[in-house]
């Protein structure tokens, strides 16, 4: 019978199988860890699309090909892609490289489990609980609920879908027909993720209230209990707010006390979007700035952001403490949630979500706690700071730099004003012009390889650097290297 033995990789040569990984495996530490993270190499090879598709070949062929030219292709892949681990990406709200997290991730990947039984995962099921109710101890709550997600912007959506579901439980069988018009509440300054939630959940983009900012880009309590009263006034049943906790360009963290007040006059579910700002609350120094975080009903948390845990690693975490998002998403399937199992199917945490299949996340954040410890996860967020403030003091000292404005979290925003714009701040075409400058020297940034920094024009702001300090492994000669690098690329402009 052609099924009575096992068919291995490789045509059954396990040999060669481990042969190929250790290949593999040393092309990753020499390209990735060790070029990757350096200095000397490039952040990125740019290739323009029809080249890079030539370099790459990747066409899918009948006949397979040979290893040889499997790792010829892995190195390929590595060598024409963005190094995040590289001290200067500056690009995202994620970077850097811990080795802790990444022995996490490969073994994750490795053992390739799906955390929904505990007869299937029962280490990480446990694992989970552990790491989740750690970050909910930060938070502030003793107890509570809570879920890793796919990102951020799940995370955003699930509690929406909560605070749906606990105002309208009936929703879950009967659907949208169950529900009155309703209204939720996020400041301008939001991520985009809210408004793409009450779409995807069919609330539609409409019942989004968008709440006024101040010119920090924190929201504005009385405009949040004015637009409360005005959705009333037009029909509208008012259900959650959504506040921010490091917003994305400007780094804003939403006044947490004063809206929390708001939402307890309203009977509101409060959540806090701190997938980019949670990480603050691991410093005694700066966890002020979450003050008030204690008193939402969800939070939104990605250690892969600031922490450096690797993508991805976003935790949903609840202060309820009566299974909600099991009742909320559950469908009890007999063939996977089986009631008559032989250890407690309580650990079954699967019908707490939406997917069948989910990914282990808590392994890497797990494996770099134990070996940072709280201690040093701090001093990271610590560092972070510091780093930044040193950033914002050196760039004060250049002719041709401006602030945007002082941060209060990471992210430096400012602009390189060249040569011959400066001076003439007064002109008519000053703006125009000025927004020119950012996309310019992006491209020539990484057409050079050198760096990687992001730009957006913001309100009536002109095109500005959102520089993110959030690699562990900067140092002040990379805060210098960025402002050396931006004179050099900018001199003839």
């Amino acid at each position: 019978m052609a099924d009575s033995q096992p068919l291995l990789s490789l045509d059954g040569d396990p040999v060669a199988a481990e042969a190929l990984l250790q290949d593999v495996f040393g092309i990753v530490v020499d390209e990735v860890i060790r070029k990757g993270t350096s200095a000397s190499e490039k952040v990125c090879e740019w290739k323009e699309p029809e080249e890079l598709k030539q370099l790459l070949d990747l066409e899918l062929r009948h006949e397979g090909e040979s290893q040889e030219q499997i790792l010829e292709h892995c190195r390929a892949v590595i060598r024409y892609s963005v190094k995040t681990c590289h001290p200067r990406f500056f690009n995202q709200l994620f970077s850097g490289l811990d080795p802790h997290a990444l022995a996490g991730r490969i073994v994750t990947e490795s053992l390739n489990t799906s955390q929904y039984t505990y007869e299937i995962a029962p280490v990480f099921v446990l694992m989970e609980e552990e790491v989740l109710k750690k970050l909910r101890a930060l938070v502030g709550w003793s107890s509570g609920d809570g879920v890793f997600c796919p990102g951020g912007s799940i995370s955003n959506m699930y509690a929406v879908n909560l605070a749906r579901y606990q105002r309208y439980p009936d929703c879950k069988q009967r659907g949208l027909r169950a529900l009155p018009p309703l209204a939720l509440f996020t400041s301008k300054e939001c991520h985009y993720s809210i408004k793409k939630g009450a779409a995807f959940l069919g609330l539609g983009t409409d019942s989004v209230r968008v709440v006024k900012a101040d010119e920090r880009g924190k929201m504005i309590p009385e405009d949040l209990e004015r637009q409360i009263s005005l959705a009333k006034a037009e029909g509208a049943v008012p259900f959650l707010v959504s506040a921010t906790s490091g917003t994305t360009v400007l780094g804003a963290f939403d006044p947490l006390e004063a809206i929390a007040d708001v939402c307890q006059h309203h009977g509101l579910w409060l959540h806090v979007d701190a997938a980019w700002g949670g990480s603050v609350l691991l410093s005694q120094t700066h966890r002020h700035l979450l003050a008030g975080i204690q008193r939402a009903d969800s939070v939104a948390w990605n250690p892969h952001k600031l922490l450096s845990t690797g993508l991805q690693c976003s935790a949903l975490l609840l202060r309820d403490t009566s299974n909600l998002l099991k009742r909320c998403h559950g469908s009890q399937a007999s063939y996977l949630f089986q009631q008559d199992k032989f250890y407690d199917v309580a650990l079954d945490t699967g019908d707490k979500v939406v997917q069948c299949g989910r990914r282990v996340d808590c392994l890497k954040l797990w494996l770099m706690w134990k070996a940072q410890g709280e201690q040093g996860l701090q001093r990271r967020v610590d560092q972070a700071f510091a780093l930044a403030r040193y950033l914002v003091e050196e760039l004060k000292k250049r002719e041709g730099f401006e602030l945007v404005m002082e941060p209060e979290f990471v992210n430096v925003c400012f602009w390189f004003v060249p040569p011959s714009l400066r001076g003439k701040k007064g002109s008519p075409d000053y703006s125009e012009r000025l927004s020119k400058v950012a996309p310019i020297l992006k491209e020539r940034m990484v057409r050079k390889g050198s760096m990687m920094i992001g730009y957006q024009p913001h309100g009536t702001r002109s095109n500005f650097f959102r520089m993110v300090v959030a690699n562990p492994a900067l140092t002040r000669a990379d805060m210098d290297f960025l402002l050396n690098e931006l004179e050099r690329l900018g001199q003839d402009l």
